[in-house]
């Protein structure tokens, strides 16, 4: 893979891994449009690529997780229960799924799924109820909402912000804990994908490690503002922009499909 080709997915990887818009999806979508070929290594680029947006997400949260594990730990151990049900969703099937997804057939039923999400949720916001303070049970069922984003094309952010938001959470402490359940998530995976890249002779010959490297470093710059970008518009309570914008892109890929 060329190296210009990896700034380019690690640009849309770290713009898109915040924003409430699927960044596997993107990923995914923007794999097919320049001819990217991971020999069959679609998982592991989309892991080693998220490691740019863990950096990203460290920078903002780091003070938050230390502080966490000095006076918050009842927080902590609920940020672990949260990643249980993406870990076990994650590890069992996502092999699996990789390969039912790898044509991108059905990435316009994620997307759309997402919008209407994102569409009920920024209603939700907008009448502005009294919030509930995060709990074990509601920060599972939010730990819960996230496996489901396991399908390219579902946002983990997106359905993690749902999910906090319909549970009674703040704007603010949705958009905090979803983005904090993205640190065990990705740190899980990449050391399970680096495992497997180790000791698999020529896992990633398509996919060379110069490339990684300019598309994470990429992703991490990206991630970076994304994410503050996403605090601004929780704050503001506005979704409904990224709602139509995957509205608009799933009918796009519809049409594609029919006549191309």
């Amino acid at each position: 893979m060329e190296l210009w080709k990896a700034a380019v997915l690690g640009i849309v990887q770290g713009l898109t891994e915040f924003l409430p818009v699927s960044s596997s999806g993107h990923l995914l979508l923007f794999e097919r449009i320049l001819g990217v070929d991971t020999g069959g290594a679609d998982l592991f680029l989309g892991v080693m690529l998220h490691a740019g947006t863990l950096a990203a997400v460290l920078c903002v949260y780091a003070r938050r997780l230390l502080d966490m594990v000095r006076h918050a730990r009842r927080q902590l151990l609920w940020l672990i229960f949260a990643t249980i049900p993406a870990a076990l969703v994650g590890g069992l099937l996502g092999d699996a799924i990789d390969r039912l997804f790898f044509g991108g057939e059905w990435l316009w039923a994620a997307f759309a799924l997402t919008a209407l999400l994102l569409f009920l949720t920024d209603r939700r916001m907008r009448r502005n109820l009294p919030p509930r303070p995060l709990t074990a049970g509601r920060a599972f069922a939010v730990g819960a909402a996230q496996a489901l984003a396991v399908l390219p094309g579902l946002s983990r952010s997106g359905v993690t912000l749902a999910a906090g938001t319909f549970c009674g959470l703040s704007r603010e402490e949705a958009a905090d804990f979803s983005f904090l359940l993205s640190v065990p998530v990705i740190a899980g995976a990449l050391a399970v994908e680096l495992l497997s890249a180790l000791l698999a002779d020529g896992f990633v010959a398509a996919v060379s490690w110069q490339s990684l490297a300019v598309g994470t470093f990429c992703a991490a710059v990206s991630g970076l503002l994304s994410v503050r970008g996403m605090l601004r518009c929780m704050r503001g309570a506005r979704l409904w922009p990224f709602a139509v914008y995957l509205a608009l892109l799933a009918l796009l890929l519809i049409v594609w499909q029919i006549f191309f």
